[in-house]
């Protein structure tokens, strides 16, 4: 009788400590590699706060994406990787996000409903991020314009997404081609499939579905408050970069042992970032009316940077715990065609040429865009032809329905 009450609780204790240690092992050491190429480079300061890498030494080296020098031992890091491109969600139970502050460059545009959705390029500001197992996020579903645009950022560019718009699988936009409640232009991963991302030695595509926990993990408490599932995808940038080396897809495509840059072109940065006197201290807008989704940036001459506010309230990034803020911000005109199927898909018309607006160093300058073919670079510039010169830093770029009414102050 003893020897039967004794088992009744040895088995649930042992269950309950291996699972203890299990869940200790796993969340201590995964994911911690970093990859072969960057085990060796070590940073000199660690904050214990934000998790953010620091290092030390002269900024020398130049990043293609966003123009801001960075030390050589950060160069050393990204210069083994391909930018990575990450869909990230807005909706206002996804607040506050996680890891926009390390991305070079970040768009914004409507998804569905007047609900927008980002795109961040990480590259170069990502690596001081290396430390986070889990750095960004939530991360939602692919949308057929944003491949338009992440395809300007390489051959074959990293991008990370929770599926999206399709006929051929089984979500909800429609289970099969025959059978197909979903727009084909607004089809995202036939998309993905045509542009080559799926292939063998070409496999850039960074569907959740297809990558480990290891890679991307649901933390439905993050931030304190229980969010309902589908805001609650984290992935650790790492951890992306890493899936891609085992793919062959470093800074080199192994297939062809060509550099992801070979057709890369930079935006024209300026040499010197200095405020200057105001012309446009406050730039507000709204996307489809919904103030949820109004947003304002308010310029802030001491540090030359543009802060941004969501519906009247400081936009937070949860890992840093700091205001948004960037060195340019770009409004670009599109034209917009709303609800074109019963899951309200919208499409933007990226590819073309309309008119922008560019705010930097406290200034307002009226431009243009131009962006020739789907691997085209977009090109801003000023009313006079010339190629608008950026200040080194990052740029966020907020793609609007023509017509779309902005206010500056």
């Amino acid at each position: 009788m003893n020897s039967k009450i004794t088992k009744i609780v040895l088995y649930p204790l042992t269950f309950i400590l291996g699972s203890f240690i299990f869940y200790w092992l796993f969340s201590t050491f995964l994911p911690v590699s970093v990859g072969t190429s960057t085990s060796q480079i070590t940073p000199t300061t660690s904050s214990k706060t934000t998790g953010y890498l620091t290092f030390e030494g002269p900024k020398t080296e130049v990043c293609p994406i966003d123009g801001e020098k960075f030390t050589l031992d950060e160069e050393k890091i990204w210069s083994t990787r391909r930018p990575l491109l990450v869909m990230i969600e807005n909706q206002t139970d996804a607040r506050p996000q996680s890891g926009l502050t390390n991305a070079d460059i970040v768009y914004e545009a409507v998804a569905e409903g007047g609900i927008t959705r980002f795109m961040g390029v990480f590259y170069c500001n990502a690596v001081k991020g290396a430390a986070n197992k889990y750095d960004v996020g939530p991360v939602r579903s692919a949308r057929t314009y944003f491949l338009d645009l992440a395809s300007e950022y390489s051959d074959y560019p990293l991008y990370a997404h929770v599926g999206g718009a399709n006929c051929s699988g089984g979500d909800s936009a429609g289970a099969s081609e025959t059978n197909c409640t979903t727009d084909k232009r607004a089809q995202a991963l036939e998309q993905i499939s045509k542009y080559g991302w799926t292939n063998q030695g070409t496999w850039s595509d960074l569907n959740q579905f297809s990558l480990s926990y290891q890679a991307c993990r649901r933390e439905p408490d993050r931030t304190g408050v229980t969010k309902a599932t589908e805001h609650t995808m984290y992935c650790s940038t790492t951890e992306l970069w890493n899936v891609a080396a085992t793919r062959g897809l470093t800074n080199l495509t192994k297939v062809n042992n060509s550099s992801w840059d070979k057709a890369f072109r930079s935006w024209s940065f300026k040499a010197d970032d200095k405020s200057t006197v105001s012309t446009a201290s406050t730039i507000s807008f709204d996307f489809w009316g919904d103030k949820a989704y109004s947003v304002s940036w308010q310029y802030n001459p001491t540090t030359n940077t543009y802060l941004r506010s969501n519906a009247g309230s400081p936009a937070i990034d949860f890992n840093s715990q700091q205001q948004i803020s960037v060195k340019n911000l770009v409004i670009q005109y599109a034209k917009e065609t709303r609800s074109i199927d019963e899951h309200v898909h919208n499409l933007y018309a990226v590819i073309g040429t309309g008119d922008a607006i560019v705010f930097n160093d406290g200034q307002k300058i009226d431009a243009t865009w131009t962006k020739t073919a789907r691997q085209g670079r977009t090109i801003f510039k000023d009313k006079t032809g010339k190629e608008i010169n950026f200040v080194p830093g990052q740029v966020w770029v907020e793609i609007l329905p023509i017509g779309n009414k902005i206010s500056y102050l």
